[in-house]
């Protein structure tokens, strides 16, 4: 990590450098803003926390050159079963199938320290930011046009900067939203849970499930996740008599683990008890300092989004900070950035807390309604669900005015074919503001690219006389949604489609003046 600056100003300081705060910091890096990270923590925590990640997330480290590193921690995360107060299996929840949509596998599960080690390795090859740990926030003090930012490191020496933002990813228990005097909104979910993280012994995985496993047994809802390796985690439900700390000794959770394992079996690597909470902050900023990760929000585990929230709100913000501190936007962008995140938030958080409804209910006659209700949705039988139809699109924000159902959604990236091999879209035509048009259609690139040149957008054609695409996912999301041009943000998420050369124009024009 970077020693100490002597630097007075940064263009932004991040407070916390766990998954979110790296993140935050590697994007700014890659945008050129000068920017200091810091953590009152010297090393990484050692044990796993998040256990998931998605194909957003695998794009967004491709994009930052660490999806290789990363990939070497990183395992498919299989269907997960359902099983109903009797046992029988009631449903599954999957990935969708290939060819797959951001070109990666949608659903992963990964061991933390090792990626978390990556993302902040990879933050020193960017010579604009500066890294300091042992440093903690004493205060931040808002001025018209900075922040004062006052530092502790931990040989005790207190010095004070400036920035033009703040960015708070200092977790769940954020120093900076409570000086800000931020609240939480409660999203009425609260439920006491074991989480157990074991090496298991390769002559006893066997005697597992040989795949992820939702048990919905009133008497003791748990949920079980294959990891990489020999790494698998049981989440269990506490019973309102049980002291949850208690339950953390190794001999309660030998115990509950009884059902599947024994202590010769495998090696505790954690057991702690957690309250699952449905959080969101009333708001995501105050001035110059805005809040991501688990600072603004937090929500149950059950499809294991959430790192991966934390790392959207990351992707979200920083292209618009760039845009407003090199003067190419005005700071009410970055208005957008709450309107889009929290809303998303809050949506999927209200989906995983259906499903987790589902999972804790203890009432066997309740339990044995909602056994009947679900396979009564699947005709009868056991449906699948896939994973990324819960989580949703953008719905608000920066998005064009003319409706249409791709907008918000993440445009996909496939493989394309060259003489010179495949690559994933991403590496061939960058990333930035692009206009994505159907080399099948009547649009002409070429008397599109003098307009999008001078607003900065890379104009791509996919199909026909332009790129050849591996396996027609570009094509048939074009079919789906009945236009000709797809016009993607930085984040990947379409602003807004068209069908023909003045839906077009006045697409761009719209885009134009709301970022200008």
């Amino acid at each position: 990590m970077s020693a100490s600056s002597d630097k007075k100003h940064f263009e932004v300081v991040v407070i916390g450098f766990g998954p979110t705060g790296a993140i935050a910091a590697n994007l700014l890096g890659a945008g050129g803003i000068t920017t200091l990270a810091i953590d009152r923590a010297r090393d990484i925590y050692d044990k796993p926390r998040a256990i998931a990640l998605d194909h957003e997330i695998m794009r967004l480290f491709d994009n930052l050159g660490i999806a290789e590193q990363v990939s070497r921690h990183v395992a498919p995360f299989p269907a997960s079963e359902h099983f109903g107060a009797q046992g029988q299996l009631i449903r599954r929840i999957d990935m969708v199938a290939e060819p797959y949509p951001l070109g990666y596998t949608p659903s992963m599960v990964f061991t933390q320290p090792p990626v978390e080690q990556v993302m902040r390795d990879h933050v020193t090859s960017y010579t604009s930011v500066t890294v300091e740990l042992g440093t903690t926030l004493v205060a931040i003090r808002q001025h018209a046009k900075a922040a004062t930012v006052v530092l502790e490191q931990d040989d005790g020496g207190i010095r004070e900067i400036t920035a033009d933002y703040v960015i708070a990813c200092d977790g769940a228990s954020s120093a900076v939203r409570q000086q800000l005097g931020i609240s939480f909104d409660d999203l009425d979910f609260d439920e006491p849970w074991l989480v157990v993280d074991l090496l298991v012994n390769e002559s006893a995985i066997g005697k597992l499930p040989a795949t992820a496993a939702q048990f919905c047994n009133p008497a003791r809802p748990t949920t079980y996740i294959v990891g990489p390796g020999n790494h698998r985690r049981f989440e269990i439900m506490l019973r309102p008599s049980e002291d949850r700390h208690a339950m953390e000794d190794p001999q309660q959770v030998w115990r509950l683990l009884a059902p599947w394992l024994a202590p010769e079996d495998g090696r505790l690597w954690r057991a702690a008890s957690y309250r699952f909470h449905a959080l969101v902050a009333s708001r995501w900023s105050q001035g110059r300092v805005l809040l991501a990760g688990d600072a603004a929000h937090q929500q149950p585990p059950f499809i294991g989004q959430g790192m991966c929230q934390g790392l959207r709100d990351a992707a979200n913000l920083c292209w618009k900070l760039a845009r407003v501190l090199r003067g190419q936007s005005r700071a009410a962008l970055l208005d957008s950035y709450e309107a889009e995140r929290s809303t998303h938030v809050r949506e999927l958080t209200t989906r995983i807390k259906a499903i987790g409804r589902v999972i804790c209910e203890q009432d066997p006659i309740a339990a044995a309604a909602r056994d009947a209700r679900i396979l009564a949705e699947g005709g009868g039988a056991p449906r699948t669900i896939t994973r990324q139809e819960i989580v949703p699109p953008l719905t608000t924000g920066l998005l064009a005015t003319k409706a249409n159902a791709a907008n918000g959604t993440l445009f996909p990236q496939p493989w394309i074919i060259s003489d010179s091999g495949r690559a994933l879209l991403d590496g061939v035509a960058g990333t930035g503001w692009r206009l994505v048009l159907d080399g099948r259609g009547a649009l002409n690139s070429s008397a599109i690219d003098a307009a999008t040149r001078d607003a900065g957008i890379n104009t791509i054609t996919i199909g026909g006389a332009g790129l050849a695409e591996e396996s027609g996912v570009v094509a048939r999301w074009f079919e789906r949604h009945g236009c000709s041009a797809a016009l993607v943000r930085p984040d990947h998420y379409v602003y807004g489609v068209a069908t023909d050369a003045p839906e077009l124009a006045a697409l761009l024009s719209e885009s134009n003046e709301r970022l200008h």
